[in-house]
């Protein structure tokens, strides 16, 4: 071909879009690519001629652009289209198994709002022989393969189950199968969302079941489209902006140039949001520069004003929530989904970020919205000079649950260049924290950070041509390096700027350009790779993850409908580094952290094992990254082995707090300082863009762990008042109450829960007194029978020394001191009651013998180190047996009131009587005339 005609081929791709080809399966995601996957081909473009293929692999139609591929032995196979003309496509190394994972679980979901329960229809799906729908997974009952499969596979013993990742709950089906189905109810739940389908290891013609992981939240509804309302969207021309729930990835909102979408099924189905007319102009309406969603609804900047849209209303956001009524600049939310956390000096953390200039606010609520900074006392807190300039640039959470980052513009002539400075906001603790990171940008520049999925900050920034990286702590900083170009990477893209980084919780990043052109590293990586075409520059596309926590891709066409691609990351990956002959320098990383969460109380430890296997002579290791307050201890036991060449490490690393907070002078101080919470990352010591593996990052909160309580098994006055007291008993406060004889001695057995029920029986020290004021029991053990040294602490004792407190907050964990040395306290009377019982002590409550009564304890963990919670419980005990004695005054008042009702009955039936039977005992003194007849 001519020069003339390569620079019109090259014109006409750059104007009308690339040549490119891919390749899908009939499973989701690309879970199952094995020998047994029919690997439909895809060509996209004018210059095909036909397909190249191993030996190995065979083509159902050689010369069609879109065609079927099967390759009958695993292994790497180079795919490649031919073209007419200059070679333009490069050939793909697709990654075949051998796996005997053949069929996948489908199910359906029918949510019950009535009871807040979810049925989960199950059945079996062959994806070589499943039905449109199916493949579609829009299918509303199984097809009769499935049926028939579903049916085979349950004969065999194959039953689904529905497992939880945090609390380890496990769901099995109700009754017998259903047309080949499977039923499942479960609770909606906010936050135990993480579920996978799992089965027995049951085979069908040497096929077994693939595991199905997925997102399974609350049900969320979409805002409705109303009729006469108008598109709401971005400057025309413009990319896609997008934006998901951190903990709920499928509910999702993309704003386009023609309308904006939202979804809560990562867009198997979407709503387009409208807004009513009258309230914004039309160039207000095609004006959003930003967009953030939550649970309550969609929030839009929109030329400095911050607006919400949610089901009922559109609403702008200003003074009476506490937010500026312009000059807004920014928008965020939080990125990364952490359930759980602890919180120790705040009792709620933000959802979301908004920013001006010079000031940040932080929003909890839709209309809740509070300012925590300025520029000016930031400025103060960095002792920076008022000579200088200092504006906010840029504002993102962190990849830790409670902290914020702030990307600050310095400056002092502000003419050619600026500096970006990074500061820290801990939620929590309130604290600024400046860190060590600089970067000098012309100040024209605009960059925006992104922070990892990781313990200590580490965080990539981009401008429009350049990523670059802070790694471990801002201990590694630097640019993203390409085998071209120094790291521009829109040289390397025909001169197309950056769009977009995405980030997932596997340690893959991958930056889109403006026309569609991607690149591939890893978390920790230090250079880039071109990936291979997957979509032409003249689409506009967003990446987003699915329910199952796979990537796919969204094409919004320009008649404004969309199109999802599932887009295969591990692949793409493995393709390129088997192209640049890259290899993983281990082959195996191993843990058994099962949880993202780990909460420490007092005198517990947490130990966890990881393991790496890899080639001799080469020298791995682990590396255990910490990042928070130093409260607790860390030790490590490292074992090696070697075996045919390779080497086993194996680190066991256990984690504890060993502080003795016994009589102590502060004792609410030292729990405060010694608690808090820590993220912890472990991971190997070197790995390359080959390395299959995710970065394990879990929480250590070490403090009060608020769904623990206790409970007793099996469940007069102290300032005794001039008349007695009837005190009305609450069943449904305090439940049916344990009746014994009063003869019977009480031992009480406290029982120690949490949000998984039982944990053990607690066999520390522990206090009871009567809630309601009675004193008239005791107990059976002595200060001396106990072995007391000298007076042991009695509540009488501590009454007196703490009058100023409440009862219940005279004696406790802060306060207690042992009687079992000579060093501590006087001698005094140690024939007094011993009123500390333990689970060993056989100190036992003892009763009145003159009466009964109903008795209602409070029950209070007495061991300073047992727990950060203030565990306490409420007991009633009924004591029968004896009859109580009767008031003599209220016997004579009764007696008295009974006669005098006897005597006035009495009297009135006497006078009664008489008027009846007056007229038959005296005559009548005058006689009736009767007249007489005629005859």
């Amino acid at each position: 071909m001519s020069a003339q005609g390569v620079a019109l081929l090259l014109l006409w791709l750059n104007c009308c879009g690339w040549a490119l080809w891919r390749y899908s399966t009939n499973t989701p995601n690309y879970h199952i690519f094995s020998t047994r996957s029919t690997i439909k081909l895809e060509y996209e473009g004018t210059l095909f001629s036909e397909w190249s293929v191993p030996r190995t692999c065979s083509v159902k139609n050689k010369t069609s652009p879109k065609t079927e591929l099967r390759c009958s032995s695993p292994g790497v196979h180079t795919i490649r289209p031919i073209v007419k003309g200059p070679d333009l496509e490069e050939e793909r190394y697709l990654s075949v198994d051998s796996s005997l994972t053949c069929f996948l679980w489908y199910y359906k979901l029918i949510n019950f709002s009535h009871n807040l329960t979810q049925v989960m229809i199950i059945w079996v799906v062959d994806p070589e022989n499943a039905d449109a729908h199916e493949l579609q997974w829009n299918a509303s009952e199984p097809s009769l393969n499935s049926i028939v499969l579903s049916k085979q596979l349950a004969a065999l013993g194959q039953k689904p189950t529905i497992s939880t990742f945090l609390k380890k709950k496990v769901y099995f089906p109700q009754g017998k199968m259903k047309n080949g189905t499977w039923q499942i109810s479960m609770p909606m739940s906010v936050h135990d969302v993480i579920k996978e389908i799992k089965g027995y290891k049951v085979a069908f013609q040497d096929c077994f079941i693939a595991d199905f992981l997925l997102v399974l939240a609350f049900p969320l509804s979409t805002i409705p489209e109303i009729p006469g309302f108008l598109p709401i969207t971005s400057p025309r021309g413009s990319q896609l902006m997008s934006d998901w729930l951190a903990c709920l990835a499928s509910s999702a909102v993309v704003v386009a140039d023609m309308e904006t979408f939202q979804t809560n099924d990562s867009f198997r189905t979407w709503n387009r949001i409208r807004v009513p007319p009258n309230i914004l102009t039309d160039d207000e309406r095609h004006s959003v520069s930003d967009v953030s969603i939550s649970y309550k609804g969609v929030f839009f900047l929109i030329r400095g004003t911050l607006y919400l849209k949610n089901c009922t209303s559109f609403t702008r956001l200003g003074s009476n929530e506490n937010l500026p009524e312009g000059g807004i600049i920014g928008i965020t939310s939080r990125k990364w989904c952490w359930l759980k956390y602890l919180l120790k000096d705040t009792k709620r953390r933000s959802t979301m970020a908004v920013w001006t200039r010079n000031e940040v606010y932080l929003g909890y609520t839709p209309h809740d919205f509070a300012k925590i900074i300025t520029t000016e006392k930031l400025g103060e807190i960095l002792n920076i000079s008022p000579a200088a300039t200092l504006t906010i640039h840029n504002v993102e959470y962190t990849g830790h649950p409670l902290e914020l980052a702030l990307l600050l513009n310095y400056c002092v002539t502000c003419n050619v260049v600026k500096k970006i400075y990074l500061v820290i906001y801990n939620e929590d603790t309130k604290q600024w924290m400046h860190q060590d990171f600089s970067l000098t940008v012309s100040i024209d520049s605009f960059i925006i950070p992104h922070f990892l999925y990781s313990a200590q900050p580490q965080l990539i920034l981009w401008d429009k041509h350049r990523i670059y990286y802070c790694y471990h702590n801002f201990t590694d900083i630097g640019v993203l390096q390409t085998p071209t170009e120094s790291g521009n990477l829109s040289r390397l893209s025909h001169d197309s700027i950056i769009h977009d980084v995405f980030i997932d919780y596997y340690g893959n990043i991958l930056v889109k350009m403006e026309n569609n052109i991607m690149f591939y590293f890893k978390i920790n990586i230090r250079n880039a790779t071109k990936l291979h075409l997957w979509t032409n520059n003249a689409t506009k596309s967003s990446i987003f993850l699915h329910t199952s926590a796979e990537i796919y891709i969204l094409n919004v066409s320009d008649n404004g409908t969309i199109h999802l691609q599932d887009y295969p990351i591990r692949l793409e990956a493995q393709s390129v580094a088997y192209k640049e002959k890259e290899k993983c320098p281990f082959l195996a990383f191993y843990h058994n952290a099962s949880h993202h969460y780990y909460h420490l109380d007092k005198g517990e430890n947490l130990s966890i094992w990881v393991q790496i296997v890899y080639p001799e002579n080469i020298g791995l290791y682990m590396i255990v990254e910490s990042y928070g307050p130093k409260i607790v201890e860390e030790k490590n036991y490292v074992h090696y082995e070697i075996a045919l060449g390779y080497c086993t490490k194996t680190m066991e690393i256990t984690f504890s707090q060993n502080v003795n907070y016994e009589a102590v002078d502060d004792y609410f101080q030292l729990q405060y300082q010694n608690t808090g919470l820590m993220l912890v990352h472990v991971r190997p010591s070197e790995y390359t863009k080959a390395c299959p593996i995710a970065p394990k990052v879990y929480q250590i909160a070490v403090g009060c762990d608020t769904s623990k309580f206790i409970v007793v098994k099996g469940s007069y006055l102290r300032d005794r008042p001039s008349k007695n007291l009837r005190v009305k008993y609450g069943w449904k406060e305090y439940g049916s109450p344990l009746r014994l004889h009063f003869k019977e001695k009480f031992h009480p057995l406290i029982q120690l829960y949490n949000e998984h029920g039982y944990v053990e029986d607690v066999e520390t020290n522990f206090i009871v007194w009567e809630i309601h004021g009675r004193d008239d029991y005791s107990f059976n053990n002595t200060m001396k029978t106990s072995g007391c040294l000298h007076e042991a602490q009695t509540w009488n004792a501590m009454t007196k020394f703490n009058k100023h407190l409440p009862l219940a907050e005279a004696w406790g964990p802060e306060n207690y001191k042992h009687c079992f040395s000579y060093a501590i306290g006087k001698p005094g009377d140690l024939s007094q009651p011993y009123e500390i019982i333990n689970k060993s002590n056989y100190n036992h409550l003892v009763w009145p013998m003159h009466h009964t009564g109903m008795y209602v304890f409070q029950v209070k963990i007495l061991d300073p180190n047992y727990s950060f919670c203030s565990l306490t419980a409420v007991f009633a005990i009924e004591i029968y047996g004896k009859i109580p004695s009767p008031n003599g005054y209220l016997v004579a008042s009764i007696l008295l009131l009974l006669m005098l009702l006897f005597f006035s009955i009495l009297v009135l039936s006497y006078f009664h009587y008489m008027r009846i039977y007056r007229q038959y005992i005296y005559p009548p003194t005058y006689k009736t005339e009767r007249k007489r007849k005629s005859n």
